[in-house]
């Protein structure tokens, strides 16, 4: 089921997807990769400190890791020697086999090729995440693209920038209204609309309910990105 509030009747050619928590489920293994992360840094778990850490963690889901640990640790040395140390522990929580596709996910890329349009993930994780990710999955070469905030100039959500990466990069379109936004959470919402893309879903499968969603700027709402041809189909 949809939530529509406005769109258009531009042919939709490019599509953003977020990973984690939209096309791929994780298992929570952000905030067990952050408390792995957290300790290496001295924090103690179980003390108020940690918990306010987690908390932030939580609440910033979608914003890029680094952007997370500047504000966290207050240093750029030590945001980075954070965001090492939890790209190191979630490669290896990776390899336990925890992040699956969620399901109708590989579908509906897949579908939206087939129609003729161009697709990319993007994260907000580092590429050495990005890859392993998508090594797990058998999902290298699914989509059209793949990027991380790196690849966007260091500036991942909720700036525009890897859309506007996407944009450039595919040249699939000549007007950013022609693109679409799909992800889970407020600041993949904030990303769509500040791209100028005519369509940003949010999907209900990660970190952020609907009131959420539709309050940082969605068109529309849908219970998963499996919905999303139709969708696209129904816009045409």
């Amino acid at each position: 089921m949809t939530e529509k509030n406005s769109t258009d009747n531009r042919t939709h050619h490019l599509i953003v997807l977020d990973m984690a928590g939209t096309t791929v489920a994780d298992g929570g293994l952000v905030e067990r990769a952050f408390e792995r992360a957290a300790e290496r840094l001295g924090v103690e778990p179980g003390s108020a400190g940690h918990a306010e850490k987690l908390q932030y963690v939580r609440d910033t889901m979608g914003e890029s890791k680094i952007s997370v640990f500047r504000h966290l640790f207050g240093t750029e040395e030590l945001a980075r020697r954070a965001n090492s140390a939890f790209e190191e522990a979630y490669g290896e929580l990776v390899d336990g086999g925890l992040v699956t596709p969620l399901p109708g996910a590989r579908e509906a890329i897949e579908k939206l090729r087939a129609d003729g349009r161009t697709v990319a993930l993007t994260t907000g994780f580092a590429r050495v995440t990005q890859d392993a990710i998508l090594d797990a999955l058998g999902w290298q070469g699914l989509a059209d693209l793949t990027l991380c905030p790196a690849d966007a100039g260091g500036r991942g959500r909720p700036y525009p920038d890897m859309v506007l990466a996407a944009f450039l990069r595919t040249g699939a379109v000549d007007d950013v209204r022609e693109m679409v936004v799909a992800g889970d959470t407020a600041y993949d919402m904030l990303s769509g609309r500040r791209s100028g893309a005519g369509i940003v879903a949010g999907v209900l499968t990660g970190a952020h309910d609907r009131a959420a969603l539709t309050g940082h700027g969605a068109t529309h709402v849908l219970g998963s990105v499996a919905e999303l041809p139709q969708l696209l189909a129904e816009s045409a």
